[in-house]
């Protein structure tokens, strides 16, 4: 099975879509990757890479084809219309080039926000002969106004619109989130949608051992997010959730990761003297096992929003595999996850006090119970997230679209 893979993150970037490759080699598929230059969180291309060139690259035993783009920079909205369109053209356009001759029998396309890079491989389609399969990863255009980054109806409905063509020209749609196949499907005319979750990392990870961070976590009870630090995460709340549990001097806050957040948080976290929170630099995949181990629990936030409400943060399935208690500041999916599993105890979606009040409760415990909703979320993560079966499931998704089922 030749699959060819287009994303605008991969790696040296971290996101889940690498592990999906290594899982679906391990699975027997002839793997191509079609990306941009890696310039994501920070705004700047990697070293070894330039923002406007086009080529290929040997990883791992495959072939990496990446594009000219423009870098996201600082982040304003200006920039990153200019960082997507720009993926979305040179992909289009460049990727065409690249890959001539190739042919496969299926692309996929990791559908993070803007679900705009699905274009190319609608104009993929035709030269390579391949089934077209979208995994959608956000809803748009509503995460566009949860974000912040759209907010006129017009413009919305707009957007609305082009979703549904792109929707419509895919062979397959699969989605994130179960909560997302009713809203998916309303808008793909006939296209078949189907749920397919996020695995968690492999289990044997990349070939070199884990990195120790050199980063030690305080004695007491340390409560750890890892991950963006952006305005869907609402970690204005988790400071406010810090400020109440000030006068409790063994519990410990710590935010691990970069984000469009971060400096604002740092400095508001200083402005409020809020010495019970810690920060810590974005760190490699390889060396979070070992942050996370140190944790007491590990926290997952997101804002109040019925578009946020369906989504599952994939790094519930990160920490379910860490084996340590979750607590979990946000609604619906999300929550239903963590609840299912027995992993943790969750609190509606920016509610300061209820956060505090579910670190206090997890810190009342005793130990044999915060072991017990570890091995629960260990346990659940292995029957619904393991990377090698939901691989063995996708490679099964693509040749009914290979073979045009409905």
């Amino acid at each position: 099975m030749r699959v060819l893979i287009l994303t605008q993150y991969y790696w040296p970037e971290s996101f889940r879509i690498n592990e999906v490759v290594d899982s679906l080699k391990q699975a027997g598929c002839d793997v191509t990757v079609l990306t941009g230059q890696p310039n994501y969180p920070d705004g700047k291309v990697y070293p070894g890479y330039r923002a406007w060139r086009a080529g290929r690259e040997q990883h791992a035993g495959y072939s990496i084809y990446r594009v000219a783009m423009v870098p996201r920079g600082s982040g304003s909205g200006w920039r990153l219309a200019l960082n997507y369109l720009s993926f979305v053209v040179s992909a289009s356009v460049q990727g065409r080039w690249l890959l001539r001759g190739q042919l496969f029998d299926v692309i996929l396309v990791y559908g993070m926000s803007p679900i705009l890079q699905a274009i190319p491989g609608i104009l993929l389609k035709g030269p390579t002969r391949a089934r077209l399969i979208t995994w959608v990863q956000d809803l748009w255009p509503e995460s566009m106004a949860v974000a912040g980054f759209v907010r006129d109806r017009w413009l919305l409905e707009a957007a609305g619109s082009v979703v549904k063509w792109i929707y419509r020209r895919c062979d397959l749609l699969l989605v994130q989130s179960q909560a997302f196949v009713p809203i998916v499907r309303s808008m793909a005319s006939g296209v078949p949608v189907r749920y397919h979750p996020n695995p968690g990392e492999l289990s044997s990870g990349e070939s070199s051992a884990p990195v120790d961070p050199g980063v030690v976590l305080d004695a007491g009870f340390n409560v750890v997010f890892a991950g963006n630090m952006g305005t869907v995460q609402a970690l204005d709340t988790v400071l406010d959730a810090a400020g109440r549990l000030m006068p409790y001097r063994d519990i410990h806050i710590v935010l691990v990761g970069s984000g469009s957040r971060r400096n604002w948080l740092v400095q508001e976290a200083e402005s409020r003297r809020l010495t019970n929170v810690r920060f810590v630099d974005r760190l490699p995949s390889q060396a979070m096992p070992a942050v996370l181990a140190q944790a007491s629990a590990l926290l997952v936030t997101l804002v109040r929003s019925p578009i946020m409400s369906k989504t599952i943060p994939s790094k519930i399935q990160a920490y379910l595999a860490a084996a340590r208690p979750i607590i979990a500041c946000l609604d619906g999916e999300g929550a239903r996850v963590v609840e299912e599993a027995g992993a943790g105890l969750t609190c509606p979606a920016e509610d300061a006090a209820a956060l505090a009040e579910a670190i206090l409760r997890m810190r009342g415990m005793l130990q044999s119970e915060l072991r017990q909703m570890a091995e629960a979320g260990r346990c659940y993560y292995r029957q619904h997230f393991d990377p090698d079966a939901l691989a063995k499931i996708l490679v099964g998704y693509f040749r009914d679209a290979r073979q045009g089922a409905r």
